[in-house]
């Protein structure tokens, strides 16, 4: 289980650092943003990037060994910080919010909004991204009806351009047998669908050998 960690932290500690980096964390976002389509003359790019290099020595007097993986309590709730879609603290994260059904039956949603960072194609997201993306909101759909696993398989069809701005994702799940999970989800822009998949999710081994031996058997959320 290699990159989970229990921390047990109180909710009210994992909400101080939630209010603490989720702010820090949206002023790297702006700065990125801000990098790609400044035009300011060059000695000003210049001098704030020896700005931008003294901040980053001081943020990494002190850091974490290798990467954040996801961090979570006894009740198994995880927090994927690190998430490169949904992280709070991932400045290359979007983030997207993910909204489950509150009848936990798969069904998930997230709008949000895909800045100039994110580009491909002049105006248009990148493919990859979308990707990204979609891997994520079916993984999440997996975890949000009880099934969660790790992606085996995930097949993208583009209907049509993804433009940059905002936009709408939606997931759910189409079937389950044992530790596997099948799900289909797309991307919406203003112009109806742009992109649908369809993936495998299948809990991992360690996963199910942990459910196994614990009594009663709860789904490990940190999965999702």
């Amino acid at each position: 289980m290699a990159g989970y960690v229990r921390d047990d932290l109180p909710d009210e500690e994992v909400q101080r650092q939630r209010d603490l980096y989720g702010p820090f964390t949206q002023s790297l976002r702006e700065l990125v943003d801000a990098g790609l389509r400044t035009l300011v003359d060059d000695e000003e790019v210049r001098a704030v990037q020896a700005e931008v290099e003294a901040l980053t020595a001081r943020l990494r007097a002190h850091q974490l060994d290798g990467a954040y993986g996801v961090r979570f309590s006894a009740q198994g709730r995880g927090r994927p910080w690190g998430n490169t879609v949904v992280g709070l603290r991932n400045a290359v994260a979007p983030p997207l919010r993910i909204e489950h059904h509150p009848d936990r039956d798969g069904r998930v949603w997230s709008d949000f909004h895909l800045g100039a960072v994110y580009e491909g194609p002049p105006g248009l997201v990148h493919g990859g991204v979308s990707a990204l993306l979609l891997d994520q909101l079916l993984g999440e759909s997996a975890g949000a009806g009880g099934r969660p696993g790790m992606t085996a398989t995930l097949t993208l069809t583009y209907r049509q351009g993804t433009p940059l701005g905002d936009l709408r994702g939606e997931a759910w799940i189409e079937r389950s047998e044992d530790h596997k999970t099948w799900c289909r989800g797309h991307l919406v822009g203003p112009d109806g669908v742009t992109v649908e998949a369809e993936g495998l999710f299948i809990l991992p081994r360690w996963a199910r050998e942990r459910i196994a031996s614990e009594q009663p058997h709860p789904t490990p959320r940190y999965c999702e």
